[in-house]
């Protein structure tokens, strides 16, 4: 038995049938015989040539290569892009949609094809030399990894030519492939072909005009080597030296594989972590707004089933919001010496399964104000301690204010105008600052901190040599809830007793990049 492997270290084969188009998303599958020579042919022709291998060499193996193999294919799905190709008549300029329909493999899995033969020491050695030369397979866009094997593996699922008149065996779909003729069968069938193509019969009585008998290859070999473009100028519907033969393969075969559920003993990730890429760069004053639509843009990826985002949509399965703040926070960071965005970090502390992983993984683009859509890049999703250049994880005493805090109470006053002081702390109640306090009493690492309002005709956000006013912020979701204070926001310092490790965020739209603190040693 002769066994050739196909792997696709791209997890796709693209290849469309004869006499398809390609916009109807019919794809191959199993590969073709018919299509496995003309690839060795061509491997031949353009890697290979004599005297490294020789003609009578190749001629031998495709006469053994020409009976219908077995194959053996793993798991796989179909999917397709869609282009839109421009054509350009002159001046006229117009785009056609085109559908690159492929078929979508596993990780490290190939194709097995076997034949019923036995190669001779030559034959076999020029065999794993095209193979290993092979670059790719079907269109342009398949790369492969071709290999010879010795045998092939018991215990999967074959997909096996079926006798003339063969019942279908019982959970298998009937599927055709394009294969070429044995050698002997195809000068059979020229003779007979040429014979009726040049019979008086077929010659038109107007004999002034010339006639154009169909060219037809003197052998298989050649015709394996005819242009499939001018074959169907010529109309020719199928190949001179094939022949369709009939497979049974396995019903399902484009069924997708559910993955087995192991047994998870690490931590979901926490953290995942965006670098933002725009035309015009966004401002950091419109955090919450880049929040926002970041967050709806995750929630759309579970329009079907809300229920499993409640990480991204902070409700729980009865639609009821969650009440630990244990759902995700978008933090937009200003690294660099402006006030623009460069990253995105998402922290949910109660962690994201395989789905949201998924659906980060996805998140590559969100709609921007003026029509420059921002674009995310995504460095990885994992741990705090994997993101060391991430300021918002580090451990510190003080922190400071990176965006505002905007109050989720109204301050309080008596009838006659006088603030209502609360003795324990000084603070107006319902104030920012008071509200600050009460929050940071609620977080697990808040207790023992001190606040300080900052002075907002200093700029209290600095972004290298700009300075920022809370007014300049935008403090508000224009669409969204939450309980929200009357005020613009203010700019704080907490100070610890001892160091502690962030991310810290408090107050209205804190989940949106609202209320963010940042280590004062990293400014």
């Amino acid at each position: 038995m002769t066994v050739l492997e196909l792997g696709f270290p791209a997890g796709r084969f693209h290849a469309t049938p004869w006499g398809r188009h390609v916009n109807e998303g019919a794809i191959e599958w199993p590969p073709s015989p018919w299509r496995i020579a003309r690839a060795l042919i061509a491997t031949w022709y353009l890697k290979a040539r004599p005297p490294e291998v020789s003609e009578d060499c190749v001629r031998s193996l495709l006469t053994k290569l020409s009976s219908p193999p077995t194959f053996c294919v793993p798991p796989a799905s179909t999917s397709h892009t869609r282009h839109y190709m421009p054509i350009n008549e002159g001046r006229n300029e117009k785009t056609t949609k085109v559908f690159d329909t492929f078929i979508q493999l596993p990780d490290k899995n190939s194709v097995l094809v076997a034949w019923d033969t036995t190669l001779t020491e030559v034959e076999l050695a020029a065999f794993r030399l095209l193979a290993e030369r092979m670059s790719y397979f079907g269109r342009a866009e398949s790369l492969v990894e071709a290999r010879v094997l010795d045998s092939l593996p018991q215990g999967k699922p074959m997909v096996v030519p079926l006798l003339k008149d063969a019942v279908l065996p019982e959970k298998t779909e009937l599927v055709r492939l394009l294969s070429p003729m044995a050698p002997m069968d195809y000068l059979t069938w020229r003779e007979d072909f040429m014979a009726r193509s040049q019979s008086p019969a077929d010659i038109k009585r107007n004999t002034s005009k010339k006639i154009k008998f169909p060219e037809v290859a003197p052998d298989l070999f050649a015709a394996l080597q005819a242009d499939t473009g001018d074959l169907q100028a010529a109309g020719w519907n199928l190949p001179p030296g094939s022949t369709f033969v009939n497979y049974a393969r396995p019903e399902g075969a484009f069924t997708p594989a559910r993955r087995p559920q192991s047994h998870r003993t690490l931590k979901l990730p926490t953290v995942a972590r965006f670098a933002l890429v725009s035309t015009v760069s966004p401002l950091i004053t419109r955090a919450i707004s880049i929040g926002d639509r970041v967050h709806k843009a995750l929630c759309d990826s579970f329009e079907e089933s809300k229920a499993f985002a409640s990480v991204f949509t902070g409700l729980d399965s009865d639609g009821k919001p969650l009440s630990n703040h244990r759902h995700a926070h978008i933090f937009c960071e200003a690294d660099g010496q402006r006030e623009t965005v460069t990253n995105i970090t998402i922290w949910a502390e109660m962690g994201f399964g395989e789905d949201h992983c998924r659906a980060l993984r996805g998140l590559n683009k969100v709609w921007g104000h003026g029509g420059h859509d921002l674009r995310l890049v995504l460095h990885g999703i994992g741990q705090p301690r994997d993101f060391s250049n991430c300021a918002l994880f580090e451990p510190s005493r003080v922190w400071r204010s990176a965006t505002p805090f905007v109050s989720t109470r109204h301050a309080k006053t008596f009838h006659d105008g006088r603030p209502k002081i609360d003795p324990d702390n000084g603070w107006q109640d319902g104030s920012a600052g008071h509200d600050l306090l009460r929050l940071l009493a609620l977080h697990p690492n808040g207790g023992g901190a001190t606040i300080r309002q900052l002075p907002e005709r200093d700029g209290p956000y600095k972004f290298g040599d700009r300075s920022l006013r809370s007014l300049q912020f935008q403090t508000n979701r224009y669409d969204g809830g939450g309980s929200r204070g009357p005020a613009n926001g203010a700019a704080f310092t907490i100070t610890f007793t001892e160091e502690r490790h962030g991310p810290f965020a408090f107050g209205y739209g804190s989940h949106f990049g609202l209320g963010l603190f940042i280590p004062v040693r990293s400014l």
